[in-house]
């Protein structure tokens, strides 16, 4: 099992779950993190820093965000490492509450 970033994170951004991530699994992508499945240790500590609940156990991803679980595998054979918070995106807490954003994520 691995842990996976869903749509809430996609113009949001916010990057606490990176601080807590003993193998720093996590990926950057412009306006999007994913988590690296192959260095993902499941430990859920990235779980609750998430502010905007976008992390789950893979087991756990609801039914209409599991396509996010191969797109993190995907997107993190693409993306660096993110090894350090930082600001979220500028317009972050307006993004926050919409739904359905997938269109807005930058590959």
């Amino acid at each position: 099992m691995t842990f996976v970033v869903t749509e809430s994170c996609i113009r949001c951004k916010y990057t606490d779950c990176v601080d807590v991530c003993p193998t720093d699994a996590f990926r950057e992508g412009a306006n999007f993190l994913v988590i690296d499945p192959d260095d993902c240790i499941d430990c859920a500590l990235c779980v609750p820093e998430c502010p905007v609940e976008a992390i789950y156990a893979e087991e756990d991803v609801p039914r209409d965000q599991r396509d996010f679980t191969p797109l993190n595998a995907e997107l993190a054979r693409q993306w660096k490492p993110i090894v350090r918070s930082k600001a979220a995106l500028p317009d972050a807490e307006e993004w926050a509450a919409i739904e359905h954003k997938l269109d807005q994520l930058q590959r």
